[in-house]
């Protein structure tokens, strides 16, 4: 066999053909002119013919010499004319050579291109993935990519418009200047799409004009985010083989469409389900910083589980997100409504409820959180009260440094009465801070005692000033006499109950105060050695 076999020929370095000289240099003129410049050297019988970067490798080399030892004739299909063209083009089978080469068999397939179904187009497509960039340097891509878009066009409500006006829609060939306006509806090509590379997506997008910074079309953005979906899916099933980098582009083209369209075409929740998408495929900085601005500012019509995105490097929750949309939302224009503050307010105290079992959440985050908002953003504390004390109760290890620490976020004066009496009971919580709770609430309850007495005495400073007036009638129900009261003296009454009811408030507080206090010295009192931990009720 070796006697026959005159020459051997070493493909992309995976496999040696040993052929005969005469039957390829019939058809290959780059093999042609290699096996002449090799003979002069005198070195092609020691170690043969190496060619590296072939189109499909062995497969592809395999398949030219099955045309060439066939006398030049081979069963062409959509299923290998993409990779039968790509071999021809790279060595030089043309019609220079031999009569009916090749390179004129595929051009010839291709020319009824614009007339094969929409599966065979994908299917020619996807056999390119190996081979991509050969296949895009002689043109092979871009003939396939305006097939498949005339047959969108043929198929659903697309209009197809070109530059140039002499070009007609029905040509299979399409200038530069195509792009695709469409319903806001997703399309019936998305999930077909979804079987093709990156590579050939991105490609689909720039023959659109819609790569990168220059998508502006808002169901190229919808395909593509049902694109990622689908890659993300299929990510996880294969225990991640999908190269992250593969997709940069296509995330990042994604976030130029959404953050373009805005919170005209997405919702918060929307927007959210957005992040969640890309945010596995490496987003450029600029990319994410603009989709992170556009959630920032709707982040008071987010839901908790909206915020519960999974972390990373270990952490069950991405807090470092969500401080980010918070200090976007509070930056926003600079001036936030009330109403709109105090609503995130309530989402945060429920978010920080919920992550504070977390075992891997440090103090450090859980401030971040807690105090990334103003005061005027909770009418009451009691809600991070409770996230602290879950909190607490999650780490028991903590020291008494670091759990008076924690409570640093607690804005007393906003504490109700009952959270304020659970939180000098709790013996999670250090007595000093305890301590000064206790002495805020009295402190608020004697400067309003205060005020109080202060409006009484000066009733001319009261703004109204009308007269009540009641009609009593007599015993003969024929009289009215008219019973005149200033309305100092109804402030006074009013302001007497209140007062009242203050004092009943500052009695209970006083109570819980003495209890702490004979707790703690007993405490003192008690041997090191058989002191129980302290229980505050």
């Amino acid at each position: 066999m070796p006697d026959l076999c005159d020459l051997q020929i070493h493909v992309n370095g995976q496999q040696t053909f040993f052929l005969h000289e005469k039957v390829l240099s019939r058809f290959c003129g780059k093999l042609r002119k290699i096996i002449t410049e090799e003979k002069r050297r005198s070195q092609i019988r020691k170690s043969g013919i190496e060619i590296d970067d072939f189109p499909g490798g062995a497969e592809g080399f395999e398949l030219i010499s099955r045309f060439c030892y066939n006398n030049g004739s081979i069963t062409i299909t959509v299923s290998n004319v993409s990779l039968l063209h790509c071999c021809a083009v790279s060595l030089g089978m043309t019609e220079k050579l031999s009569s009916c080469n090749l390179l004129h068999q595929t051009e010839t397939f291709l020319e009824g291109l614009f007339y094969w179904s929409w599966t065979d187009i994908l299917t020619s497509l996807r056999t390119c993935e190996s081979f991509f960039s050969f296949a895009d340097s002689c043109g092979l891509i871009q003939k396939l990519m305006n097939s498949l878009l005339a047959k969108i066009a043929q198929n659903s409500d697309v209009s197809v418009l070109f530059a140039s006006s002499s070009s007609s829609s029905s040509s299979p060939d399409t200038p530069n200047g195509l792009f695709l306006r469409t319903s806001n509806k997703a399309a019936w090509w998305f999930e077909d799409l979804t079987i093709l590379s990156p590579k050939i997506i991105q490609q689909f997008l720039k023959t659109l004009g819609a790569f990168g910074s220059d998508n502006n079309n808002l169901v190229l953005t919808r395909f593509l985010l049902h694109y990622l979906k689908t890659a993300t899916q299929c990510k996880a099933n294969n225990n991640n083989l999908i190269s992250r980098s593969e997709y940069t582009g296509l995330a990042d083209t994604a976030v130029h469409g959404v953050v373009l369209m805005g919170r005209t075409a997405f919702s918060c929740r929307s927007l959210f389900w957005v992040l969640r998408i890309v945010s596995g495929f490496g987003l450029s900085r600029e990319c994410r910083a603009g989709l992170e601005k556009l959630i920032g500012g709707l982040l008071d019509q987010a839901t908790l589980d909206d915020l519960l995105i999974c972390g990373h490097n270990g952490g069950a929750y991405d807090v470092n997100l969500v401080v980010r949309l918070i200090r976007l939302f509070v930056d926003h224009d600079k001036v936030v409504c009330v109403p709109r503050m105090m609503n995130l307010g309530r989402l945060i105290d429920k978010y920080l409820r919920e992550i504070a079992p977390d075992q891997s959440l440090k103090i450090s985050k859980f401030l971040a959180i807690a105090e990334s908002l103003p005061d005027y953003a909770r009418d009451s504390f009691d809600g991070v009260y409770r996230a602290i004390d879950i909190y607490l109760e999650s780490h028991p290890a903590l020291p008494l440094e670091e759990r008076s620490r924690l409570c640093r976020c607690l804005n007393y004066d906003k504490l109700s009465l009952e959270a304020c009496k659970d939180l000098a009971k709790n013996p999670r919580i250090p007595p000093r801070i305890a301590v000064q709770a206790l002495a805020s609430q009295g402190s608020n309850f004697v400067k309003e005692k205060d005020t109080k007495k202060k409006t009484i005495k000066n009733p001319s400073s009261m703004k109204n000033s009308t007269q009540m007036v009641l009609y009593k009638k007599n015993k003969s129900a024929s009289d009215h006499h008219q019973i005149s009261f200033s309305p100092v003296d109804a402030e006074s009454e009013h302001m007497r109950l209140n007062l009242q009811r203050m004092q009943w408030k500052v009695v209970e507080l006083e109570k819980v105060c003495q209890e702490m206090k004979g707790q703690m010295s007993r405490m003192v009192k008690t041997p090191s050695h058989n002191r129980a931990l302290p229980r505050l009720c």
